[in-house]
């Protein structure tokens, strides 16, 4: 019998889709941690506690903040042998700060500065956890899907991200009524639990020797900082950076605004704001899904490089924010739903375009600094969520107190978000066609 075909089939030097699912189960597992401390608890502080919602906002902006570190923990997972051991650490660390929010939130209701001050450390906790297992997670993914499956691998990763936000808003609401610390506490433990275990198992042998690092020592390994200044002297690796702060903060900015915007020009209920979002969400969905079928080796001739998904996708997200920017100035007279599901179908394709050029990029650009390179985007992407967050509402409050009309204060709003995106485009054009191929 020859010697490959006594290999397990998990070394092969590319995942299959079996390899991507498992992959994305773990995606889910972070995913279902942080839905739970981002919206659950979030939304208990605001209503069952009483409590100023900025208090929420200020804890979610920290966890993005503290992820500037994802350049040195995908430098540090370069530096070993296998990426595994900073992925299930870091979901360790995610599952702990989890849980230690959920106590925090149940001490608010008790001792407010204790409960906000353990907060406080649960967030950070939240942060690094992030920044160890979701930078080497897609470090990995980047190193071991071939070429012509990352737009579709991507799209699968992400999408189980979001099946895992889903399902665990879903199943952890059911139980939390009535409400109680308790239950509150159990629940999180419990979410926790099954994450850390699922990760442990989805990884269980899929990282074969042909993607191992060869581990460096102490005198053969660069310093991080001139690993980081060497990686930012690539002139694609900085303009692609720029692009994706400048998408990702464009992208976030609206978050907070469109739901109050569609209550307040267009009269829309709860339920009818919550199912607009709804509609952008399956734009967005679609958007992917779109991206990952045109991007298959078939179909890649015919629709475009990565680069056009990014550079028009941007663009469309731009046109979508004109079209809402007209909404408020004619004050109801628009195709609301209809535009939003086009905003949410644009930003979605250049979004997992993105991603799949950043597993491309961190792999063209040479073998051992996956994770660096992985670490630099997704710590652009973070504080651009976190300021685009915090920026976008106080720019609406801004605008608002300026103009007496609220219709035009949200319209300059989206007005600023537009330029963004065609600024994005610009920066997408300007990435050299080593994201050219999907």
């Amino acid at each position: 019998m020859s010697i490959a075909m006594t290999q397990p089939l998990y070394q092969s030097s590319t995942f299959g889709w079996i390899s991507i699912v498992r992959l994305g189960l773990v995606q889910a597992a972070i995913g279902a941690i942080v839905v739970m401390t981002t919206s659950t608890l979030n939304r208990i502080m605001v209503v069952e506690l009483a409590l100023p919602a900025s208090l929420p906002g200020l804890l979610v902006a920290i966890h993005y903040f503290v992820q500037v570190i994802r350049p040195r923990m995908g430098f540090e997972s370069d530096s070993g042998a296998k990426r595994t051991p900073w992925i299930i650490g870091g979901v360790g660390l995610l599952a702990l700060g989890g849980f230690g929010a959920a106590i925090a939130t149940t001490l608010m209701g008790v001792n407010l500065i204790i409960g906000i001050a353990a907060a406080i450390v649960a967030f950070f906790l939240i942060g690094i956890g992030v920044s160890m297992s979701g930078t080497s997670l897609l470090a990995l993914l980047a190193k071991g899907v071939s070429d012509e499956r990352r737009a579709a691998a991507a799209t699968t990763v992400w999408l189980m991200m979001i099946f895992g936000f889903a399902l665990t808003s879903g199943i952890a609401g059911k139980f939390l009524d009535p409400y109680s610390p308790e239950k509150v506490i159990l629940i999180s433990g419990i979410i926790s639990s099954i994450a850390c275990v699922i990760t442990v198992l989805a990884l269980y042998k899929l990282e074969g020797h042909e993607l191992e690092n060869t581990p460096k020592s102490s005198v053969q390994k660069t310093p991080f900082k001139k690993a980081l200044a060497d990686i930012l002297s690539d002139p694609d690796t900085k303009k692609f950076t720029i692009f994706i702060f400048l998408s990702m903060f464009a992208f976030s900015a609206q978050d907070l605004i469109l739901e109050p915007f569609a209550g307040i020009i267009f009269k829309y209920s709860l339920g009818e704001t919550t199912s607009l979002s709804g509609i952008q969400h399956s734009g967005v969905l679609t958007g992917m899904l779109l991206v990952a079928f045109c991007g298959s080796s078939r179909l890649r001739s015919y629709f475009g490089s990565l680069r056009s998904w990014m550079i028009y996708g941007c663009l469309a997200s731009a046109l979508a924010m004109f079209g809402l920017v007209v909404a408020g100035i004619v004050e109801g007279a628009w195709p609301l739903k209809l535009n939003v599901f086009v905003l949410g179908l644009a930003n979605g394709a250049f979004s997992i375009a993105a991603i799949a050029s950043m597993m491309r990029l961190a792999v063209i650009g040479g073998s051992g600094k996956e994770g660096v390179r992985i670490g630099l985007w997704g710590g652009a992407q973070a504080i651009a969520f976190g300021l685009g967050g915090l920026l976008g509402a106080s720019a609406s409050d801004l605008a608002r107190s300026i103009f007496t009309n609220p219709a035009f204060a949200y319209s300059s709003v989206f007005f600023i978000e537009a330029i963004l995106f065609i600024a994005s485009a610009y920066m997408a054009s300007q990435v050299e066609s080593k994201t050219s191929s999907p």
